[in-house]
């Protein structure tokens, strides 16, 4: 069985990675996509975070690696910022190992 790890995407519209303009119903069909997309390569979609009028996303993915993420936007020709392995911190947490 994989490992599973915490992982968190970012899109932008001033970088290019976030349309200018997207109303909620093409939004939709992107994010069915990316969610078959993710099933082919083992990502768990853990919650995505929008803000479509300033242009930022923030995806927030359980997967067993970062190159499983990157394949799953290359697969819709979706762009992205950066990915990054991230460890949740809420009180709850706080007994974990941070890495």
């Amino acid at each position: 069985m994989l490992k599973m790890k915490l992982f968190i995407d970012t899109h932008d519209k001033e970088n290019g990675t976030f349309p200018e303009k997207i109303s909620q119903e093409d939004f939709s069909g992107v994010y069915e996509k990316y969610a078959a997309a993710c099933a082919q390569e083992g990502v768990v979609i853990f919650k995505t975070l929008v803000n479509a009028s300033d242009g930022k996303m923030y995806c927030l993915n359980m997967a067993p690696s970062a190159e499983a993420i990157r394949k799953a936007h290359e697969h819709i020709g979706l762009s992205f910022d950066s990915i990054h392995e991230v460890a949740t911190a809420s009180p709850e947490d706080m007994h974990f190992e941070w890495k």
